[in-house]
């Protein structure tokens, strides 16, 4: 300060200096206690609980530090640490070619043509949607490998559908393929997402809707209908084939074994009728007359009872000739008797 002419300064005295600094002292150890408190809450500032369906990842000035499980735990305060929290068991779901935008049931959808159109292998022009299910597989990776997760896996997976599709047919994915197109991308996109250290794990892929474009949709369906009605009267056919085709079969088989059972007891009595011929030539070799009336008799034993028996005394029919209706008469119908 610069001092004036015949202006003197007004000096504190020594004993008023030293009442201030013990004033001073005095209040020192106020500030302490609210200091500590403060320093304590600071401190206590640093616990947090990690969820069951949680992992805690922990950075220190922004710099990935370590990892903590489920349960409660303790770090450095901020600025010094800070906790991220990630659910790694929920699964997320991300829709691609089209956007819910209400809820409900029924719910309402946008579609996204400039998702959805994509080129197959024969060069037709396919409108695909479909839905991706994914979780956090390594928190570390999903949070510092890639920067924007959602965009990356959405590109990833329209990228992957995509040349699934460009190797296929139209008629493969809008009829019997979808299942093997479903498993194809999601393999592929897991390919792609582990190329990238992102540390998701795709849970599923799911064909949500496919069809041709508008313009040309009702050509396509009457095509598919044809196909399904191929379909359909080929499968009547096979079921009436398999049906028809056995019992022919066991007929076949059938009528074998009979013939065969035919021959062999042709068979069998042909060489009886044989080894009988030939023991009675014995015999009749043996006694020519004896056989020759044996068999005669056996003859009449067999002929006689099914002919009608005329017997005439000794000497009838000597005076006349006598008339015998030798042509074979029906025999008479037993007629029922009257009550």
């Amino acid at each position: 300060m610069r001092r004036e002419p015949g202006q003197d300064f007004n000096l504190p005295e020594l004993d008023q200096l030293l009442a201030r600094l013990g004033q001073w002292r005095t209040r020192l150890p106020g500030w302490w206690m609210i200091f500590l408190v403060i320093f304590a809450l600071w401190l206590a500032s640093g616990i947090y609980i990690v969820n069951p369906d949680q992992i805690g990842v922990v950075q220190r000035f922004g710099a990935y530090r370590y990892t903590t499980n489920p349960g409660p735990h303790w770090r450095l305060p901020w600025p010094i640490e800070q906790v991220t929290k990630p659910r790694v068991t929920k699964v997320e779901r991300l829709e691609i070619g089209f956007r819910t935008y209400a809820g409900g049931a029924p719910g309402q959808y946008r579609s996204e043509p400039a998702e959805a159109l994509m080129l197959t292998g024969d060069e037709n022009i396919v409108k695909l949607e479909f839905i991706v299910q994914y979780r956090i597989k390594d928190p570390m990776d999903y949070l510092f490998r890639v920067r924007d997760q959602v965009a990356t896996i959405k590109q990833a997976a329209e990228a992957a559908m995509r040349e699934v599709i460009g190797k296929r047919k139209i008629d493969e994915a809008l009829t019997e393929g979808k299942a093997e197109i479903q498993s194809d991308t999601q393999t592929l996109l897991q390919e792609i997402l582990d190329k990238y250290q992102a540390g998701v794990k795709i849970v599923a892929v799911q064909l949500q809707d496919v069809h041709p474009p508008d313009e040309v949709l009702q050509a396509f369906r009457d095509v598919a209908s044809a196909k399904e009605d191929k379909s359909r009267l080929t499968n009547e056919a096979e079921g009436y084939r398999n049906d028809v085709v056995p019992k022919a079969r066991g007929e076949a088989a059938k009528l074998v074994k009979e013939a065969e059972a035919y021959k062999e007891v042709r068979i069998d009595r042909a060489e009886g009728d044989a080894q009988r011929f030939l023991k009675l030539l014995a015999e009749f070799q043996r006694a020519p007359e004896v056989t020759r009336k044996r068999v005669y008799l056996e003859a009449m034993e067999e002929l006689l009872p099914n002919l009608d028996k005329f017997i005439l005394e000794k000497d009838f029919g000597k005076s006349i000739v006598p008339y015998l209706p030798l042509e074979r008469k029906p025999k008479a119908e037993a007629t029922p008797e009257k009550p």
